[in-house]
């Protein structure tokens, strides 16, 4: 159980509790992700790192509504979601989660305007004043003056761009980004950085899943996973404290003493992220 207090006036907007996912390979039962607990508040910008293996990618995929959890409880703005049925789930995906990938994923037959609208077209009801909001958000990424332009017209940079305004049309609870600078040269990378501090300042909730180090630090705190455990919760440069650590994971010689049913490791008010359950300990096969 996640049994760190409430952050004062912050809104939790992603809460796991005691989440586990299973993987059957072979005749082995692999743990992607073990008793996991975490709280993420609105507002937040958090940097998800981990090696390969770790449990990150399997965190983007359950924070995303892509996968679900084998066990556990996870809820998006107070709505539990790891029973919804697909139709439901897909609905509220789609209005609550905003997408940002490492390939763009944009529809090459559209413009500009037209990808950054395309969660809409999905929706039985398209939202009064959308296309506004679009005409906006392409204004806000620096695209205004490319509206009609095709993803082949535009370099790398402009293509994460329209994907970061397509990721917003909705106002989504959480902005989720998977190696968002993954194809993109430095400078680029470094512009598209910068308008994710800009979101951050705006308010947007943003958990970004990096193996770049350099990247990571850019957030505000870093979640370092490990065995489908939490290994440590760092400030990053964005944090009032600087690069600070927060939490550390038990050392392997002692781990065997924070396995499940065997005590707990939580963040203290200080970190508006909160996290409970088992520390990293030795490997459980944990999946990427």
């Amino acid at each position: 159980m996640n049994d760190t207090a409430p952050q004062p006036g912050k809104e939790p907007v992603a809460e796991l509790n005691d989440v586990t996912r299973t993987y059957k390979m072979g005749d082995e039962l692999v743990n992607a992700l073990s008793s996991f607990s975490f709280t993420f508040h609105r507002g937040e910008y958090w940097a998800i790192m981990g090696s390969s293996g770790s449990g990150k990618s399997t965190l983007l995929n359950l924070l995303g509504c892509i996968d679900r959890p084998t066990s556990g409880s996870y809820k998006i703005r107070g709505r539990e979601v790891a029973s919804m049925d697909d139709d439901t789930l897909s609905t509220f995906r789609g209005k609550e989660l905003g997408f940002i990938f490492q390939s763009y994923n944009l529809l090459p037959q559209l413009d500009v305007l037209e990808n950054i609208l395309m969660p809409v077209m999905y929706q039985d009801e398209v939202p009064e004043g959308i296309e506004d909001r679009a005409l906006h958000l392409a204004e806000r990424v620096g695209l205004g003056g490319r509206l009609h332009h095709r993803p082949t017209q535009l370099s790398g940079g402009q293509q994460q761009r329209v994907a970061i305004a397509r990721s917003l049309i909705n106002d989504p609870a959480l902005l989720l980004a998977d190696e968002a600078t993954g194809n993109l040269d430095s400078r680029t990378a470094d512009e598209i950085l910068e308008l994710f501090d800009e979101l951050h300042d705006e308010g947007t909730t943003i958990l970004l899943v990096t193996h770049e180090q350099e990247v990571g630090e850019r957030a505000e705190n870093i979640l370092r996973l490990k065995d489908g455990l939490v290994e440590s919760v760092h400030r990053g440069r964005r944090g009032q404290s600087g690069a600070t650590e927060l939490f550390e994971a038990s050392t392997p010689s002692t781990a065997a003493a924070t396995r499940p049913g065997a005590g707990s490791a939580s963040v203290s008010g200080s970190v508006s992220g909160s996290v409970s359950g088992p520390s990293s300990g030795p490997s459980t096969g944990g999946k990427a």
